[in-house]
């Protein structure tokens, strides 16, 4: 049992953290305001794969902890083609909708704040975005994180429809008999 913990935590090792928000909130009580803190934060290994994750304490320290322990749990695999992801999508979550869409080498990651920490730690080096909707950090961050989660592997869609990768990029043309 404890090598399986071991492990885990060198499997850990290779991400990058970074926090995206940190928010005080308070409950107000008979006794008074309760205070405490939501954390959300991003984890990546700038190969693929990123997660995201919320932590609320009464603590700072411990909400972050909590944050990113959350983020390693919730890990998504991105697939990056080219330093780009492989086709246009939009992420939504709630009010917030986030447009991805591929960019030529040499263009950098052209987003805001909170997309553009989600799509560095996802490992991807050209992208345009836009933030449409609310611009709630959290909810950005959700938004971003659907929409990598949505794109379609091209190895893996050449494979359902029995064609070449080159095929799925370029589109088959058919002749028509009729």
């Amino acid at each position: 049992m404890e090598t399986q913990g071991v492990m885990k935590e060198i499997q850990y090792e290779e991400f990058e953290e970074k926090i995206i928000e940190i928010r005080r909130t308070s409950k107000v009580t008979k006794g008074g305001k309760n205070l405490s803190f939501r954390v959300v934060a991003i984890v990546g290994n700038k190969n693929g794969k990123v997660g995201l994750g919320i932590g609320k304490a009464r603590e700072v320290p411990e909400a972050i902890r909590k944050a990113i322990s959350a983020a390693k749990r919730n890990i998504i695999e991105v697939p990056v083609i080219n330093g780009t992801i492989p086709h246009e999508i939009i992420g939504r979550q709630d009010a917030s909708k986030v447009l991805l869409r591929p960019a030529a080498p040499g263009t950098g990651i052209i987003a805001g704040g909170t997309v553009r920490a989600v799509v560095e730690l996802a490992g991807i080096q050209n992208i345009l975005t836009k933030s449409l909707g609310s611009t709630n950090p959290l909810n950005l961050a959700l938004a971003t994180m659907n929409g990598l989660k949505n794109l379609l592997d091209p190895r893996k869609v050449a494979k359902l429809r029995d064609i070449s990768v080159e095929e799925v990029f370029k589109g088959v043309r058919r002749e028509d008999n009729a």
